[in-house]
């Protein structure tokens, strides 16, 4: 099962080497990670993405919480939270047909171009995995010509708070 873990960490060197490192000790995937500063300069919020069993999960969130720089955690895949992705996407548009069908799209799944050169549109888009890889199913694959995605970022919805 996919599972996304909040870390609240220290903002300091080599942490976010450490998390990594456990993962790969014991030989668990990150499927996505995302990490920077919080409003509070001296604290980080990496939002990761992995998937496993309830016991491998389990022993993840123990053995992050070992780790000195981490403050708090929580697996928020339980509970209501609102969970996105940036995309940037650029696109072969070459002549008025290409650039309108991919304008049409754009306008679809509610992205907006944020560059525009002779023969190319990029987009950005957010939105959750889901509604990313239906952007990709629905523009014609030869036109793609490179894809950027962040990885998930997640946060608890109404009053849960992950902070010290």
């Amino acid at each position: 099962m996919r599972h996304i873990i909040s870390v609240l960490m220290e903002n300091e060197s080599g942490a976010l080497s450490r998390v990594a490192g456990l993962f790969s000790a014991r030989g668990y995937n990150i499927e996505s990670l995302t990490v920077a500063p919080t409003e509070d300069p001296t604290l980080s919020r990496m939002t990761l993405v992995t998937t496993g069993s309830e016991e491998i999960i389990e022993q993840i969130t123990k053995q992050l919480n070992k780790l000195i720089d981490v403050v708090k955690l929580a697996d928020i895949t339980g509970g209501e939270h609102i969970e996105r992705e940036l995309m940037l996407i650029k696109v072969r548009a070459e002549d008025a047909n290409q650039r309108e069908e991919v304008k049409r799209m754009t306008d679809i799944f509610r992205g907006r171009v944020i560059d525009v050169k002779d023969s190319t549109f990029t987009i950005e888009l957010t939105g959750d995995g889901a509604k990313l890889d239906a952007f990709i199913e629905a523009v014609d694959k030869k036109s793609i010509l490179e894809t950027v995605r962040s990885g998930a970022t997640g946060i608890g919805r109404g009053g849960k708070c992950l902070h010290i």
